[in-house]
């Protein structure tokens, strides 16, 4: 297992460690729900400096990149960040990703923990373009500094005008002392905020500042327990429960990034499935009768036939109640329809509903 350059901190701060995607991380501080809440209404940091980040930098590089993702990089300018997935040979994911536009020669991609060396040797086998690639997921930590005082926090410790910066942009900047830092208007909680990039051996020193300037709104350290929670009101995807490599980004609601007016990896099976239908899809569902949805529960209809599958599920501590996704079949992917969530082999009714589940 590997540790981030912030592993002490979180040993110091009596963080529950677990392993996850290769790394000893925080699942918690000092509670979930309280970590969920302050990042909600406040102002919380998490390291997520276990996430990949690979460089690729030469004339055809936007040509490497159109190839292998589904959504269009040729409408992003400098400083611009898409959300994006890298479609496989077989009409599923191989990984969802942010992709960074920093000159029309040199882009960013942020991959997920897990998926680190698949990608890379993904990617890798189509760059006959000529693209040097190189991975610096060993040598960046990244801070995602989350919720509605995170911008105020921020502002503090940089000359950068973050209330300028529109969301899913970025900018190379000064801050807390540090050059070249990373500033991105990007996050997977929902909650607003930022995400910090430096070199490891700046983490600890960008970690104090942050926790320095956000004392007055209560800042606090959180896990990776919130984190999850926080992306599921938002009804945000996450890699290898909501989508995988046998999920189709139709299937999973990501046809908003999936743009058939260019050639991308294994199109036209992902065409079909647009043109065509699916057979099943990923829906957002709230339990009506008492009892939380966990991943791989099956999903049956009224008569006790199983039509899909949990994928992620929680107690929302947001709304208070309790929500998850998963996949169904089509005819039961319809605001409002009543579906039934077996746990411990008991129907327990839920109920269809639109995503995200907190609304803004």
């Amino acid at each position: 297992m590997k540790n981030t350059a912030l592993y002490n901190k979180h040993v110091a701060l009596g963080a529950k460690i677990i392993p996850f995607a290769g790394y000893n991380m925080p699942v918690s501080y000092s509670g979930l729900n309280e970590e969920h809440l302050t990042v909600r209404n406040g102002v919380g940091v998490f390291d997520v400096s276990h996430m990949g980040e690979f460089r690729l930098k030469g004339d055809k590089a936007l040509d490497l990149i159109q190839k292998v993702t589904s959504n269009d990089a040729s409408k992003l300018t400098d400083g611009k960040v898409q959300y994006s997935c890298l479609p496989n040979d077989k009409g599923g994911i191989v990984d969802d990703l942010l992709v960074y536009r920093y000159k029309a020669d040199e882009y960013y991609l942020v991959v997920n923990a897990s998926n680190i060396e698949k990608d890379w040797n993904w990617i890798k086998q189509f760059n006959t373009y000529g693209v040097e690639m190189l991975d610096m997921s060993n040598d960046m930590s990244l801070l995602a500094v989350q919720g509605p005082k995170a911008l105020t926090t921020l502002q503090k410790l940089t000359d950068v005008d973050l209330s300028k910066m529109e969301y899913y942009t970025f900018c190379i900047g000064k801050m807390a002392g540090i050059n070249d830092v990373i500033i991105s208007n990007t996050g997977y909680t929902g909650a607003g905020g930022f995400e910090i990039y430096v070199m490891n051996a700046d983490a600890e020193k960008m970690w104090d500042a942050v926790f320095e300037a956000g004392k007055e709104f209560g800042i606090k350290p959180i896990g990776l327990g919130a984190r999850d929670t926080l992306r599921l009101e938002m009804g945000f995807c996450l890699y290898g429960n909501d989508i995988d490599d046998t999920t189709s980004p139709i299937e999973a609601g990501l046809g908003w990034i999936t743009k058939f007016t260019k050639d991308f990896t294994n199109r036209a099976a992902i065409e079909k499935h647009k043109t065509e239908g699916v057979t099943r899809k990923l829906v957002g569902f709230e339990m009506i009768d008492r009892g939380i949805p966990r991943h791989d529960y099956p999903i049956a209809d009224a008569n006790g036939t199983i039509i899909g599958k949990v994928t992620s599920g929680t107690q929302s501590p947001s709304l208070n109640k309790a929500i998850g996704m998963g996949y169904v079949q089509t005819a039961f992917a319809v605001a409002d329809t009543e579906i039934f969530i077996i746990i411990r082999d008991k129907p327990i009714k839920a109920k269809v509903v639109k995503i995200p589940f907190l609304k803004k």
